[in-house]
């Protein structure tokens, strides 16, 4: 479930970083991608990233479609709406999109065993595409969340896990 046409490099901590296309032109962003045993679990978009024209980071196939939007001064879109299309989604993805304060996200294998934590300040993104997941405030935080509804009930939409240490 990878981006079309990333390109992978890796970073001291492990992190990949990668550049996509999925507009026209050619602008580069790099965002980190945190993979474990050929899966994709979250991707960050760090609060300096930067384009030059709207670029999606997620695949069309994903059930969550995220990226970044930037038009020069004076740009104008039409008025319109999202036409309604019926759609089957079988896994649930979330945003954090940090405001204020330091949060770790701790990203763990489908076997509840910890494959990082990652770190995010004011104007850092995270998609939790894959797996477990748990937050650690580091300092007050107040983050955007953003995930497919309709929400169902805490009792219904989370599970909580046991997981390794």
């Amino acid at each position: 479930m990878g981006v079309p046409s990333l390109a992978a490099r890796t970073r001291k901590d492990g992190s990949q970083l990668g550049s996509t296309d999925r507009t026209r032109g050619s602008q580069v962003a790099e965002v980190e991608a945190y993979e474990h045993d050929g899966i994709e679990y979250a991707r960050v978009i760090r609060a300096n990233t930067r384009v030059e024209q709207t670029t999606f980071f997620s695949s069309p196939e994903s059930s969550f479609q995220f990226g970044l939007l930037a038009h020069e001064a004076g740009f104008v879109e039409p008025p319109h709406r999202h036409r309604g299309v019926v759609r089957t989604i079988d896994d649930v993805q979330q945003m954090f999109v940090v405001q204020s304060g330091v949060v770790a996200i701790q990203l763990y294998s489908d076997d509840a065993e910890l494959i990082r934590e990652v770190i995010l300040g004011p104007g850092d993104a995270v998609v939790l595409i894959h797996g477990i997941h748990a937050v650690r405030v580091i300092e007050d935080m107040q983050c955007i969340s953003v995930k497919q509804g309709p929400f169902l009930g805490t009792e219904y939409d989370k599970q909580f896990v046991k997981v390794k240490k």
